[in-house]
């Protein structure tokens, strides 16, 4: 065979399909890049316009783009004539295994992701949840930050917080205060009314709307118990609350309003 004929076979067999494909392959990669720069431009621009949260944007974003590349590099492979199906099935197995590994994890990102979303408290809020009560200091993909009242700083797993009750107490700009005093039965109950909505009239942090409310709430077994509920704004609660405590107790021992205080009495009988 001439060496001609013996080039020109090579070239049509060999070099020229392979030139072809790895052109293809080429083209599938960069038309892909671009294609997906284009897409996740788009989904970072809604995610951002839906309020999400800065870093939850950029977190997907990332896996997004690690999901796109993915795609393009088997696509372009699959063209170089690869057998890409025992690759898939391989990064199929591999995912699951780490999936099985880091369940735990995936459920607090997967809270973690609802948490910014859904948006059931937000960086300063008070709350309770996950067993713990403080103000939030940040909210993470995998964990939450809460500052205790005595200045610790707890790190609770957002799967903890998601998964049970959250109570959120800077939620409304006002709260209202439930308290119960009790007075003997021997006392005055109307003297003891007067007084209590005395106190809270002479308050300019206790709200006139909605009025609070004072009312005979139970006849205990040694004390009438008066229901006080005043209104406040949310900020002032803790301080209206400790301040009340302290001015009912002074305010009823100077009206003679005695607070009844569990006791026991002891009869003694003397034997013949």
């Amino acid at each position: 065979m001439p060496e001609s004929l013996h080039i020109q076979e090579l070239i049509d067999t060999y070099i020229l399909p392979w030139s072809i494909n790895i052109a293809l392959a080429l083209a599938i990669f960069v038309v892909g890049r671009k294609i997906a720069d284009v897409l996740l431009k788009l989904v970072v621009t809604m995610m951002s316009k839906a309020g999400m949260d800065l870093m939850l944007v950029t977190f997907l974003r990332s896996i997004l783009n690690a999901l796109l590349l993915l795609v393009i590099v088997i696509s372009a492979l699959d063209q170089l004539g690869v057998n890409t199906t025992s690759f898939v099935a391989l990064i199929g197995a591999a995912g699951l295994a780490v999936g099985l590994a880091l369940q735990d994890s995936l459920k607090n990102f997967a809270s973690g992701v609802l948490l910014v979303v859904f948006r059931p408290f937000k960086v300063g809020d008070t709350i309770e949840a996950g067993g713990v009560s403080g103000g939030v200091e940040e909210i993470g993909i995998f964990s939450t930050t809460i500052r205790t009242g005595d200045n610790r700083i707890m790190i609770v797993p957002n799967g903890s917080i998601y998964s049970g009750t959250i109570t959120n107490n800077s939620a409304r700009p006002t709260r209202r205060i439930d308290m119960v005093f009790g007075i003997g039965y021997d006392a005055d109950i109307k003297k003891a009314k007067e007084i209590l909505l005395a106190l809270m009239e002479a308050d300019a942090r206790i709200l006139k709307e909605p009025a609070p409310l004072v009312a005979v709430g139970e006849l205990a077994d040694s004390s009438v118990n008066f229901n006080v509920r005043p209104w406040v704004n949310t900020g002032d609660y803790w301080a209206v609350r400790f301040d009340l405590n302290e001015k009912v107790k002074l305010a009823f021992d100077e009206a003679g309003i005695s607070i009844p205080f569990p006791q026991m009495d002891l009869h003694i009988t003397k034997s013949e």
